[in-house]
């Protein structure tokens, strides 16, 4: 039987609590768990020590055990140095806008630049002439 560590969602509509527990990896989200194992509450800052609250014993035996924490739940443990951080995976460069627009963004970028130099020295006080 494969277990995984999930988030199991609770509380009401727009208002999300989750319990973390370990399931079978075949059961429901929501359905039926092995343990539960803590609670996250997303609603809460991210500073505020109720926000992730675990039984840190019962997560390192299941992780011996074998289980697979799914993405979420690695980042969290993450954070409480539980397992390591993920590895975020290399963006294509898709993503980025074409030549020509990395061009004119180019020149806009230089074009501004220009204008605060000629600000700045229109700017500065000009010393008067000296008499000799």
């Amino acid at each position: 039987m494969a277990v995984h560590l999930r988030l199991r969602r609770m509380g009401t509509k727009k208002r999300p609590v989750y319990a973390v527990v370990a399931a079978d990896h075949r059961s429901p989200r929501d359905g039926r768990y092995i343990e539960k194992l803590g609670n996250y509450y997303p609603m809460l800052s991210k500073d505020d020590k109720n926000r992730f609250v675990i039984n840190q014993e019962r997560v390192q035996y299941w992780l011996k055990e074998g289980a697979r924490p799914t993405d979420r739940i690695t980042r969290l443990l993450a954070q409480l140095g539980l397992c390591e951080q993920p590895k975020k995976p290399i963006r294509t460069k898709k993503h980025l806008p074409k030549a020509k627009a990395q061009q004119r963004l180019q020149e806009k970028e230089e074009a501004r630049k220009n204008a605060e130099e000629e600000a700045k020295k229109a700017a500065a006080p000009q010393e008067p002439p000296a008499e000799a």
